[in-house]
């Protein structure tokens, strides 16, 4: 699902060029059994180079994630790389990398689990703590592979001094960005190939009383919305810059650039629009090929379901999966970053694996964008 996933194309689901380096002495789909417990011993051999797909450093406070893993596990080496992609790229770099895999796992919106699964890209495995997430936040028993991990909800930034300077005033909920002195100032990444995207038209749907299957409120908004979107999805830069002072983000994503550009002295508010929004399930996804490091992967989804990790990706900005559920308790300073409690009162839980990215995508092109 940071800013550096910058054209993800969504949010999670977009096509990237980039360089990555092959993992310890290459990928290999030999061997193992993905079913059998992981083996910490064998795991900490397994991490002198850490490669994913979709999670740097700064996304959700992975850089600190996976420092405290290898610290807690005694992963040797712990060298992480990532390549930014959006969550459908992941899923295609998987597959096409199948004889000489280079990830071990990634970051995904959640509505991309069920595509990986159906693809066989993922293993059968989850951790046993995995148990205390509902069906919906999950692979199916069986299949596994991919789980839920922390939830971003839709929200606005806004460059108040760059709209200021056009003698503008702040959006204050999602029906205000189709006012048209907004054009070409609102930023989002594209529904249909991001997982952003994805959530930023399903708020728009359940706000304005629709649902999945029940589109045409969501879809009325958006083509309003559409001739005010700028040409890219906008990230900390432009939005320093003035060129897209309006960016619809995860709530963890526009928080981390908000105490970036505050730090320059500019001033930018952060809110969840008035209607409400939802909640977005990211996801661990591990990629079933890479079997020559099947002991970090199992590890590693059982730490992120750990209070510790939970805590980790809270004090980040980004409410844990487990803390949304009432299965975790999260200290008052690792909250410190988070919006206001009332501002998520109209937040709404869906059920993402019902979520089809590509229907979003159709939707999108034919409906919104189309004349």
């Amino acid at each position: 699902m940071s800013e550096t996933r910058t054209l993800r194309s969504i949010n999670g689901l977009g096509l990237v060029a980039a360089t990555v380096l092959l993992v310890g002495c290459g990928g290999g789909a030999s061997g193992g059994d993905w079913t059998a417990p992981p083996d910490p011993n064998r795991a900490k051999e397994q991490g002198e180079t850490i490669t994913t797909y979709g999670m740097p450093d700064d996304w959700a406070n992975y850089g600190e994630q996976i420092k405290t893993f290898c610290a807690d596990y005694q992963i040797k080496g712990c060298n992480h790389v990532d390549t930014d992609m959006t969550s459908a790229e992941e899923i295609q770099r998987y597959d096409a990398e199948k004889n000489n895999p280079v990830a071990i796992f990634s970051d995904i919106g959640l509505a991309y689990g069920p595509i990986a699964s159906a693809k066989g890209v993922v293993p059968p495995y989850l951790p046993p703590n995995a148990e205390k997430l509902p069906a919906e936040l999950k692979a199916k028993p069986g299949e596994g592979g991919w789980m839920a991990t922390f939830v971003g909800v839709p929200s606005i930034l806004v460059n108040v001094d760059a709209l200021a300077a056009k003698g503008l005033t702040p959006p204050r909920d999602w029906a205000d960005l189709a006012k048209p002195e907004y054009k070409g100032l609102v930023g989002v990444r594209p529904p249909g190939k991001a997982g952003e995207g994805d959530a930023f038209f399903m708020a728009l749907v359940v706000t304005t009383g629709g649902s999945w299957g029940n589109f045409d409120s969501g879809i009325a908004l958006a083509k309003q919305i559409a001739p005010n979107l700028a040409g890219q999805a906008g990230n900390a830069e432009l939005a320093e810059k003035g060129e897209i002072p309006i960016q619809i983000k995860y709530d963890f994503n526009n928080i981390a650039n908000a105490k970036a550009l505050r730090e320059k002295g500019i001033d930018v508010e952060v809110f969840i629009p008035a209607s409400g929004s939802i909640y977005a399930p990211s996801g661990m996804m591990v990629n079933k090929y890479n079997t020559k490091q099947m002991d970090l992967a199992k590890l590693y989804m059982e730490y992120l379901l750990s209070d510790k990790a939970q805590t980790i990706f809270a004090k980040f900005g980004a409410r844990p999966i487990l803390y949304v559920l009432g299965k975790v308790d999260i200290p008052a300073d690792a909250r410190a970053n988070w919006l206001p409690d009332e501002q998520y009162a109209k937040v709404k839980q869906i059920d993402f694996t019902q979520v089809q990215p590509a229907e979003i995508g159709k939707i999108w092109e034919e409906q919104v964008l189309a004349p």
